[in-house]
């Protein structure tokens, strides 16, 4: 990665300060935001099959629309975090371990036996 996450809320936060959008910058307002810009990233998959899906990369224009739409959820997720003081790569990690925790990995079942069943 070419910039750290601090470095990106850093320059998002000089942004929004460089425009006085600051004081839009509000918890409840960052995650409407973030909201409609994963509804966007929704949108560009929305009637493709899981094939097409799966192929979205290589087509120039497609992925150009794909990227974007992950900068802006990014981007907005990292706002809502430093409006919070959340560190975010802390909260993936705690959230991984509880879910490890949680959902157990499944043995490798024998193969004529379903995968998860007893």
């Amino acid at each position: 990665m070419s910039e750290d996450l601090h470095a990106l809320q850093r320059r998002l936060a000089d942004f929004a300060a460089a425009r006085d959008w600051q004081q839009y910058h509000t918890p409840k307002n960052l995650a409407a935001a973030l909201s409609v810009e994963a509804a966007e990233l929704v949108e560009i998959f929305q009637w493709l099959t899981p094939e097409e899906s799966a192929k979205i990369m290589a087509d120039p224009k497609a992925s150009g629309r794909v990227e974007d739409e992950v900068a802006d959820v990014l981007a907005y997720l990292l706002q809502f975090c430093q409006a919070l003081g959340i560190d975010p790569l802390t909260a993936l990690a705690a959230k991984i371990e509880r879910n490890e925790s949680r959902f157990p990995a499944v043995r490798q079942a024998p193969p004529d036996r379903p995968r998860g069943g007893e």
